[in-house]
């Protein structure tokens, strides 16, 4: 069925107008600039530690005004604390937040949360320095806010992608589309090391500023579906028979595209949470996204920490060689997304990649102190663990929230999205503790074998996903012939 997939992927293409370029491009922006400013923090770890513990770079006098942590062991477990309070908070915002998406006007609530966690990065990051204040409890209420805000951006832009693009080649597009947060991770780094040697203040000044005027542009020029400029929202005729349905045979079937509305369509009603939660598919992806993103945020945050640390590279040079891994990701995630589309199957090239990274991660855990090898190694790992992950919170989010099991409903992407992206939230949030926790007891070494165990957990689950719908496929097939 490769042809047909072809054909009807040109036509697919030859209909995309301008609207949906724009679309493409504002949602993506959008993640860019809120996780261009979530890196900051990563790259500015280290400047952050220093400034709250006596070291050589700080005078005893500043020190003793700040009065945070003795030593920089003590910075690091609050560091991994933050992480995990932000998570925490994410991941409850989420469930929240999907809920809001497919009640509320899209553009309405992303703008607030890109807005709003703007405001409080330069609270957390700038003004404080400014001022001087430095308050534990403080620095942990701002984190819990910022995670609250920052969790409406996601379920809202992949509905807002899942309202103006088909099924038809979504593996493609939605893996090219969800090199956002890959894009945003290097554009943080390259801004944080910019302004750096200014003071890691700077640095969350100039990012966001930056996330703010972003949110002012999706504001004014953001289209939310098709509906507003007259057409119909995407309806797939394959959506009868999703990617996590028992015969994903049925995505070469039959896509359909988007044309003018010539009839009146009733307005969808947006299903409620446990409905979203109970739907096929939603609870095994949601628990194998959170061992991935466990691992996929702890490169996030703790990346060029450990480059620093481990190797004793410069901050800025950590910073800078850190973006690999997100290069990787960004390959990874359009070139598995196309393949997966050519098959028609997304469980089996997941599998794949996840076993392969396991191998990679036992090779990146043994690099020398050198930079081009640990950046080729970084690029190998972000490519097959970042792929992987970027493919689980876009296409599959959409796939699982436009399912034949929502029948009159398309008001659920955002949901689904939203609990997809949560629970591997909370995964990834009580991973940034244990990984500060391994570290300061164990070593570096002994956190690459905690990854290794997540992501053999996480590649288990799709093998197991893949097995099952073959064995019900053959009975299928057995109960035809009979």
């Amino acid at each position: 069925h490769f042809l047909p997939l072809l054909i009807q992927t040109h036509i697919m293409w030859s209909l995309y107008t301008y609207h949906h370029l724009l679309a493409f491009l504002l949602t993506f922006l959008s993640y860019v600039l809120l996780h261009a400013s979530r890196k900051t923090f990563s790259n500015v770890k280290v400047s952050i530690s220093a400034q709250w513990t006596p070291s050589t770079s700080v005078s005893l006098n500043t020190w003793e005004e700040n009065q945070l942590f003795a030593d920089v062991e003590e910075a690091t477990l609050f560091l991994g604390a933050l992480d995990s309070i932000f998570l925490f908070s994410y991941a409850v915002g989420l469930y929240i937040s999907g809920v809001i998406g497919d009640r509320f006007n899209l553009r309405y609530v992303l703008s607030f949360g890109l807005c709003g966690s703007a405001v409080t990065e330069f609270v957390f990051g700038t003004l404080t320095e400014w001022l001087h204040f430095y308050n534990v409890y403080f620095y942990c209420i701002l984190w819990v806010i910022n995670g609250l805000l920052q969790s409406t951006v996601w379920p809202c832009v992949v509905a807002i992608m899942g309202n103006w693009f088909g099924k038809s080649g979504r593996g493609f597009i939605f893996g090219l589309w969800s090199a956002c947060a890959s894009v945003g991770n290097i554009l943080g780094a390259f801004l944080a090391s910019s302004v750096l040697k200014y003071g890691y203040e700077y640095a969350f000044l100039v990012t966001s500023v930056v996330q703010f005027a972003g949110g002012v542009v999706v504001f004014f020029g953001l289209l939310t579906s098709p509906k507003e400029i007259g057409e119909s929202v995407t309806r797939d005729s394959d959506s009868q028979h999703p990617l996590m349905n028992d015969d994903e045979d049925a995505l070469c079937d039959e896509y359909s595209i988007q044309q003018r509305d010539e009839e009146l369509e009733p307005q969808p009603k947006a299903i409620g949470f446990l409905q979203a939660f109970c739907l096929p598919g939603v609870i095994p992806y949601s628990l194998a996204y959170a061992c991935l993103k466990l691992v996929n945020y702890s490169f996030f945050f703790w990346l060029p920490f450990y480059l620093c640390n481990n190797f004793g590279w410069k901050e800025v040079q950590a910073d800078r060689l850190s973006v690999w891994y997100d290069v990787g990701g960004i390959v990874g995630g359009t070139v598995q997304g196309l393949i997966s589309d050519v098959l028609g199957k997304r469980a089996p090239v997941l599998a794949i990649s996840l076993l392969l990274a396991m191998g990679a991660l036992v090779g990146y855990s043994h690099s020398p102190n050198n930079q081009l090898v640990n950046g080729a190694l970084l690029a190998t790992t972000g490519f097959l663990i970042g792929g992987p992950s970027n493919i689980i919170s876009s296409a599959i989010s959409a796939d699982l929230g436009r399912q034949g099991a929502l029948q009159n409903s398309q008001q659920a992407l955002a949901t689904v999205t939203g609990i997809v992206d949560g629970t591997g939230s909370i995964g990834a949030a009580g991973g940034q503790y244990l990984v500060s926790l391994i570290e300061s007891k164990l070593g570096w070494m002994c956190v690459f074998y905690f990854f290794i165990i997540m992501v053999g957990c996480d590649a288990t689950a799709q093998v197991h996903t893949f097995i099952k719908k073959q064995y019900k496929k053959k009975q299928q097939r057995q109960k035809y012939l009979l």
